[in-house]
């Protein structure tokens, strides 16, 4: 059982979009980096507008240094339509830290030394400040990378929200570093949001960093999620698990899962969810610029179930906000 904080989150639903804004197609192996992606996003940003929603774009090293992101992040914030957040993948970002498993691309933030990590963080901080003339309060970790070493650093550095936990899901099997242990495992946490306790992230304490679990819907009995995340511990079982027991079921558009997203939703509201968080990937917005959206059409059936889900909350009374903006009422 989870310990509550003194402050309680509103009860009010909300839907936060949040866009990983990071470069073209991160999920092949190749060493080049390109960031066309950005030329693709006022098109979703449009929608967004539309519909009464304002996205939460969280952003890496390669994006805050394009010049069409940069331009067009600067607008967003100037006209309070979106909010610009830290994404920190660890393996590119400066400085660079040359120890072995950093070239083993991607690596977890957690899994260096914690002056490099402090390093890392506050160059980002500091980079995107500049960038886009507003102070970032809100940070996901690349590869949902995250303790309780970056929980103390996002407070340190002033930020008021981190949106990296994944409930339910475990990320051990997936390697960063070949000698390391993988990614964390989110498998006991909640579903709600709640301030972190910065001795223990699964637990909720009296920081000022408001954690907002990505929105995830348990589709099995606890038990038998339970034997789930057994074998997907399990380097040779882990992928059949994902596949075919498909143990949980993600607020993340896909281009064919429309239905699926609307029932998350009301699933959502009738576990009296405070809040609903909805996540893709800048590259994704582009043909090509991922694995999941290769073709143009695949691009328009994206923007198609987007546009009905969007349109689907609206007609539920669900209103948007910003990461940020969620923080603010949850004091």
């Amino acid at each position: 059982m989870l310990h509550q904080p003194n402050r309680q989150v509103n009860s009010f639903m909300k839907l936060i979009i949040t866009v990983d804004v990071e470069g073209d197609n991160l999920w092949s192996s190749s060493t080049s980096m390109t960031t066309k992606n950005a030329h693709y996003i006022p098109r979703f940003q449009d929608l967004c507008s539309l519909h009464g929603f304002k996205p939460t774009y969280l952003v890496d090293y390669e994006m805050a240094n394009d010049q069409i992101f940069q331009e067009f992040g600067r607008e967003m914030v100037r006209k309070g339509a979106a909010e610009i957040g830290m994404h920190l993948h660890a393996w590119n970002t400066p400085p660079l830290y040359t120890k072995r498993g950093l070239h083993h691309h991607p690596i977890y933030i957690t899994e260096l030394p914690d002056q490099i990590i402090y390093e890392k963080m506050a160059f980002m901080t500091s980079l995107l400040h500049d960038v886009f003339h507003s102070k970032p309060l809100s940070h996901r970790s690349g590869r949902w990378g995250f303790d309780e070493r970056v929980a103390r650093v996002l407070s340190e550095l002033g930020y008021h929200v981190d949106c990296s936990v994944t409930p339910g899901v475990s990320w051990r099997h997936h390697k960063g570093d070949p000698d390391g242990k993988g990614g964390p495992d989110y498998n006991t946490f909640s579903v709600r949001p709640y301030f972190l306790d910065l001795d223990n992230i699964r637990l909720a304490g009296e920081s000022n960093i408001l954690e907002v679990p990505v929105t995830i819907r348990p589709m099995y009995p606890k038990l038998l999620r339970r034997l789930c995340h057994i074998a997907s511990q399990s380097g040779l079982l882990s992928r059949a698990v994902e596949k075919f027991l498909k143990p949980y079921v993600w607020l993340r558009p896909t281009g064919y899962n429309v239905l699926e997203m609307n029932e998350l939703a009301s699933w959502a509201l009738s576990k009296n969810l405070p809040v609903m968080e909805l996540i893709l990937h800048s590259s994704e917005l582009m043909p090509g610029g991922s694995p999941y959206f290769p073709e143009k059409d695949d691009i328009e059936t994206l923007f198609n179930d987007l546009e009905r889900f969007l349109a689907h909350a609206s007609a539920l009374r669900i209103t948007g906000a910003t990461l940020a903006e969620y923080r603010q009422i949850c004091e």
